[in-house]
C-alpha cells in the first residue's frame, strides 16, 4: 500500500447512519480496524467476499454491480460536483494523475455550467 492509500476520506452526511450501524455491527472497533470483516470477524478473502457481494446485490436487486463500480460512481460524482485532479487524486488514494482523469471523462458537457459560474465571479 502507498502513503496514499492510507487517509481520511469525509463522506456524504447522507450515509452516516448506515455507516454508524454498520460500523457498530461488522467492523472491529479499533481506529486501525477493519471497516469489512469475515463471518467470524477475520480478513475478507477475494472468494468470499466475491460470495457475500453477489447476495447482497440479488437482495437489493440491482443487478450487474460490481464491487468496484461504486468506487467509480462516487468518483465520477465528486468530479462532476467540481473535485480538481488534486482533490480526486486524495480521496482515490492515488499518487498519479492517470487514474483521476478516467473519473473526469464525465464531467464533459458542463461547460454551460462553467459559465454561469464565471459569470456570478465577474458580476460581483
Amino acid at each position: 500500500m502507498s502513503a496514499a492509500g492510507v487517509r481520511t476520506v469525509a463522506f456524504p452526511a447522507s450515509l452516516k447512519a448506515e455507516l454508524a450501524a454498520h460500523l457498530d455491527k461488522h467492523a472491529e472497533s479499533s481506529r486501525t480496524g477493519l471497516v469489512f470483516t469475515g463471518a467470524r470477524g477475520g480478513r475478507l478473502r477475494r472468494n468470499n467476499f466475491r460470495r457475500i457481494w453477489l447476495r447482497a446485490v440479488e437482495q437489493a436487486g440491482l443487478g450487474d454491480v460490481h464491487f468496484h463500480d461504486l468506487r467509480h460512481t462516487g468518483n465520477t460524482l465528486a468530479a462532476t460536483g467540481g473535485a480538481t485532479t488534486r482533490e480526486l487524486m486524495q480521496r482515490m488514494g492515488h499518487s498519479s494523475v492517470r487514474a483521476a482523469l478516467i473519473y473526469q471523462h464525465l464531467v464533459n458537457g458542463r461547460d454551460d455550467a462553467i459559465a454561469a459560474h464565471v459569470d456570478e465571479q465577474i458580476k460581483t
